[in-house]
């Protein structure tokens, strides 16, 4: 069992001490795939290139982040959650025009590369999350795929694949997925909809994609214009929710930047600071509980790609910190 000693544990909230020391063994192990990189025509909105930097800046900043080149999900793996003709597909270049359009990428080997590399990271992050606390997914939150087609940037479901094959390896028979990308989880909902066994739960813009929404298990709905105040009181209710109805064993978090005052596509406002504070209480939320955490990117489209790589950069350092309280490392 992990150490989870200490007055972290009995003394929340942990998070606001903004620095900490720990022993010389990096405590978070995250996972990336920015080495493959899509032909993608110029001008193309999606910030490929968001991703190789906050790899750099983690390495840069985070002593505490030990990264790995993602492992490949094979078809069998993503065969939990998605149809075999679709993985078919996808793999041999046979999606059609309409389909490619609906994921918003051209199809290429590098694409199916990434896709399949991007899920085998969330299940990473899950192992990792289960024997020590935390891990982390440098992409991730593809959370518009169905289990029969792609869309919104999104080719396989990693969330949905990795909480499926955690139960198949018996290590977590329930999975709450949180996701705080401020687009609705549809493809998330759709894959998990008979499934008592994963709780999801979304808090999304009411009025931005996708237009026509699925059912999470909990969804929190969104004004335009919601700023930290009321955007942390509705993140606490639905927590309690959650608690209320489901009891975990294992939470996946997509922590999108998206709902960032600076985001192209976002339409909320939450500042900086007040992401840190959402990261920190999605940890809080787990601490008490002493549930592990695997965390996912998702999205972000900030005007200036580097406010993007800052909150994804700063959820990070939160995981690191939930994982060196887990391993006894918090001083």
């Amino acid at each position: 069992m992990p150490r989870r000693t200490g007055a972290y544990w009995q003394a929340l909230p942990c998070y606001t001490r903004r620095y900490f020391t720990y022993t010389s063994i990096p405590p978070l192990k995250a996972f990336y795939s920015d080495h493959f990189v899509l032909p993608l025509p110029q001008g193309h909105r999606f910030p490929m290139q968001k991703y190789r930097m906050v790899r750099d800046a983690v390495l840069h900043q985070l002593a505490m982040v030990e990264l790995s080149p993602a492992p490949a999900a094979s078809d069998g793996v993503l065969a939990l959650a998605h149809h075999p003709e679709y993985i078919r597909r996808i793999a041999e270049g046979a999606t059609s025009d309409e389909e490619q359009k609906a994921i918003g990428f051209p199809w290429s080997p590098q694409m199916v590369e990434r896709a399949r590399r991007s899920v085998g990271a969330t299940i990473a992050a899950c192992r990792a999350a289960l024997d020590h606390g935390a891990g982390a997914n440098l992409a991730g939150g593809t959370h518009h795929a169905y289990a029969d087609c792609g869309g919104g940037f999104c080719v396989f479901n990693d969330a949905a694949v990795a909480a499926r094959l955690m139960q198949a390896e018996r290590r977590a028979a329930r999975v709450a997925i949180i996701d705080l990308d401020v687009h609705q989880g549809n493809g998330t909902a759709a894959i998990l909809s008979r499934d008592d066994s994963v709780f999801t739960l979304s808090l999304h813009g009411a009025s931005n994609y996708p237009f026509d929404k699925e059912c999470s298990d909990l969804d929190v709905p969104l004004a335009d214009g919601t700023g930290d105040a009321e955007y942390l009181h509705a993140l606490g209710d639905a927590l309690d929710e959650l608690a209320r109805r489901f009891a975990p064993q294992l939470i996946i978090y997509l922590a999108g930047a998206d709902p960032h005052e600076g985001d192209r596509l976002g339409r909320l406002k939450l500042t900086t600071e007040g992401l840190r504070r959402r990261d920190a209480m999605v940890f809080e939320f787990a601490a008490r509980r002493r549930l592990p955490v695997a965390v996912t990117m998702a999205g972000g489209y900030g005007r200036a790609i580097e406010d993007t790589v800052a909150v994804h950069v700063q959820t990070l350092a939160e995981a690191a910190r939930y994982a060196a309280a887990w391993e006894g490392k918090l001083r």
